[in-house]
């Protein structure tokens, strides 16, 4: 595996490993698990976007996107947002 991809850490486990989830066209197409120090500290959270760059199969950079990061967040919330509404709909 080569070449950079969008990276999303799916969650951080007890043993500081990071789970993060590799995607290609907004698909997960792999997953990879690095310890979390190797993180950028913005980044050492659940949900924070990066981007992995590989050469000959390793990890050479990953980088904290804080913008795609807040703009995964907002859209996430608004489509809770959006569920909760059509929920309280119902109930009426």
């Amino acid at each position: 595996m080569d070449g950079t991809y969008t990276g999303v850490i799916d969650r951080i486990e007890d043993g500081g490993i990071a789970v993060i989830l590799l995607e290609e066209n907004e698909q997960v197409i792999e997953q990879v698990d690095v310890p979390a120090d190797r993180l950028p500290e913005p980044a050492q959270t659940d949900g924070g976007v990066l981007s992995v760059t590989f050469e000959e199969g390793e990890i050479t950079s990953i980088e904290y996107r804080p913008d795609a990061t807040r703009d995964r967040r907002e859209s996430a919330q608004a489509k809770l947002d959006r569920l909760s509404e059509k929920l309280s709909d119902r109930e009426e």
